[in-house]
């Protein structure tokens, strides 16, 4: 269905204005500057010590990048067409500012942590290693519930591997060989930095518009596409969580560059980078989902689907083959709260605040989170998303909407709906647009979808 939505037209042209202001530098300020007074602040209040180790080594680096911006924007009074304020050397920025906010501190903190440090990586990351050294020696990443029980009461929740098999390939390095660079932060790393680049690479492939492209065209999605990536690495909660954890990060970068593909009209290599991000967490599957439906609206379902389902169900075959209660206690009863302990995911959403507060809380928060997902799925069904950005907004918008009313939550997990749905506009592109649309578009007219 075809509709002008000048309400829509208004809000996208504000985002744009305020984005665009002094070539995209002002609002490259504000992300520098408060992400500077976040990470001093985590520095001197965290509870938790790798957070305060990456708030004191990240305040600087987002201090620099500051401080590179400003003198930017100072030079862009004398000289507006310099080279060294336009999006080429906002890219530069952007690269420094995430050597010094998160390959950094990752950095020191493996070697701190290889040199005897214990204060040095967040739990996720020592679990992430056992599943590795556990898949090594027994061919499954996941201990039963009966293994589980036998530890001391202290650990038991460290017995727990809460993540799909693929994740514990980032552990066999360490369970090779003990030193820094095998901390499975590092691996996370160079799988998000590859995806990433391999996002960016077929996003620039695509034209910028039908025909030849346009050199402001070109720019609006570059541009477009720097806040992306900025949004995926440089930003506060992503940058915070690969230093200090970073399990989610690789999971992220690879449903970007599903979402990627689907732009550049690659259904097959979107399934199977979506599938591969699946076999790793469970937070995948949503958006393996939409793009299935996506690829539905374009004739490409089962190609979508032969990657986005098949990668996931060949990585669970061998540990269901293993042992199948092991992995039913990980992956299925101790998420949904039915394990021999209790996620610490404690943050204060309204989902986890109803469960603790109210009779039958519970069950209550889980019936709002099932009517969220309803609601989304006749959404799909009523009008399914024809275009790459319609696809991220609905993954984008769901996953919040998700991590707000699930009774057991991270404030960490906002990560994935922030970077997609500032992702979004830079998979606007003809070749994932149906005719049609094209042309209303190219009229000042939207589509629903």
């Amino acid at each position: 269905m075809i509709v002008d939505d000048p309400t829509a037209h208004r809000r996208r042209w504000h985002w744009r204005t305020l984005d665009n202001a002094a070539g995209g530098l002002a609002l490259d300020l504000g992300l520098y500057a408060v992400s500077a007074t976040f990470a001093a602040i985590t520095a001197v209040t965290s509870t938790l010590l790798p957070h305060r180790a990456w708030g004191a080594v990240a305040a600087v680096g987002y201090l620099l990048a500051t401080l590179t911006v400003i003198a930017q924007l100072l030079l862009r009074r004398r000289s507006p067409t310099s080279r060294l304020t336009g999006l080429s050397a906002r890219w530069v920025v952007t690269g420094l500012a995430w050597a010094t906010t998160t390959l950094l501190p990752l950095a020191w903190q493996a070697i701190d942590r290889a040199g005897g440090r214990t204060d040095r990586a967040q739990e996720e990351v020592l679990v992430v290693e056992h599943a590795g050294s556990r898949l090594l020696e027994h061919g499954t990443p996941y201990l039963g519930p009966d293994a589980i029980a036998a530890l001391p009461p202290g650990e038991q929740l460290m017995g727990y591997t809460p993540y799909q098999p693929g994740m514990a390939m980032f552990g066999l390095p360490r369970a090779l060989l003990d030193t820094w660079w095998t901390d499975s932060r590092v691996w996370f790393a160079v799988g998000t930095a590859l995806a990433l680049a391999l996002a960016v690479a077929a996003l620039r492939r695509t034209p910028a518009t039908a025909g030849q492209a346009t050199t402001a065209a070109t720019h609006r999605r570059d541009a477009a596409l720097l806040r992306g990536v900025q949004a995926a690495t440089v930003l506060p909660i992503c940058a915070l969580t690969l230093a200090t954890g970073g399990d989610d990060l690789p999971v992220l970068a690879l449903c970007l560059l599903a979402l990627a593909f689907a732009a550049a009209d690659r259904p097959g290599r979107a399934g199977l980078a979506v599938g591969l991000a699946g076999a790793l967490k469970l937070f995948a599957w949503p958006v393996a989902l939409v793009l299935i439906v996506w690829g539905l609206t374009r004739r490409a379902g089962t190609r979508v689907a032969v990657g986005a389902i098949g990668l996931p169900i060949a990585a669970l075959l061998p540990a269901l083959l293993v042992d199948r209660d092991a992995l039913t206690e990980n992956v299925l009863r101790f998420p949904l709260g039915h394990g021999l302990v209790t996620s610490p995911a404690q943050s204060p959403f309204p989902g986890y605040l109803i469960a603790s507060a109210l009779p039958a809380g519970r069950l209550i928060a889980a019936a709002l989170l099932v009517a969220a997902g309803v609601a989304i799925a006749v959404r799909l069904a009523r009008r399914p998303p024809r275009t790459a950005v319609a696809t991220a907004l609905i993954c984008g918008y769901g996953l919040l909407a998700a991590i707000a009313l699930m009774p057991s939550t991270r404030f960490g997990y906002l990560l994935y709906p922030l970077a997609l749905l500032t992702w979004a506009p830079a998979l606007d592109r003809p070749v994932d647009t149906p005719t049609a649309a094209v042309a209303d578009e190219r009229s000042g007219r939207t589509t629903s979808a």
